[in-house]
């Protein structure tokens, strides 16, 4: 097929809450199921021409959950760095965590350098992985070591600079705000806002938010 003009996409995977509580579930499954479906898209997104995927997994402002929440999704994080790394590598994903890595458990973090490590040589896809993460900490964190005088010169001290400014950036669940995401780099995103809960979210409905973006005419501030 063509590749689509999104080559870079960014996505705000709302709603593993909701869905676990629609169903009974306790909150973690919902965060299991849409860990799984990360990986179901990355796939696709990988046959639809992305280059690089982003997705939010856990924010600055997610410790302020239930301490039995965190709790299972720090668990959870490991145990899917564990187990899907090397599956990954085999699919030549690179893999890059961006956000403070203060705070997080050292076994963790341990694994997320195992990950970033493992599969640095890749390039079929790069999947960035937004883990306590938040776009005012990130320009504040650049600022400290900042002293050029451009705005390329600052990009410099992101957390991940040589990732692409996303073209797209899809969020779920209804909800219509950047809660905080990629806030310097999506100064010209165009975005998409889908109803389903991040864990429905279909191949579809992917190509349905590119074919969207496609549609649109982006001006960079001119006419």
């Amino acid at each position: 097929m063509s590749e689509p003009s999104a080559r870079y996409v960014a996505i705000i995977t709302d709603g593993n809450g909701r869905w676990a509580k629609q169903r009974g579930l306790p909150v973690v499954e919902g965060h299991r199921a849409g860990a799984d479906t990360v990986k179901a898209r990355l796939r696709d997104a990988v046959d639809l021409g992305v280059h690089e995927l982003t997705v939010y997994s856990f924010s600055t402002e997610n410790w302020s959950r239930s301490p039995d929440e965190v709790e299972g999704l720090m668990a959870m994080f490991a145990e899917r760095i564990d187990r899907e790394t090397p599956e990954l590598h085999e699919e030549g994903v690179r893999m890059r965590f961006i956000g403070r890595r203060e705070g997080v458990p050292p076994g963790l973090v341990e694994r997320m350098d195992w990950a970033e490590r493992t599969t640095q040589d890749n390039s079929r896809i790069t999947l960035f992985v937004a883990f306590n993460y938040g776009g005012r900490a990130e320009i504040v964190d650049a600022a400290r070591n900042f002293t050029g005088s451009t705005e390329e010169e600052f990009s410099r001290h992101m957390y991940a600079p040589e990732m692409h400014d996303p073209d797209l950036i899809i969020r779920t669940s209804g909800e219509q705000r950047l809660s905080n995401y990629l806030m310097w780099q999506s100064a010209y995103s165009e975005l998409v806002f889908r109803d389903e809960l991040w864990p429905d979210f279909s191949r579809e409905a992917f190509a349905a938010s590119l074919a969207e973006f496609e549609a649109r005419r982006r001006r960079f501030g001119g006419r």
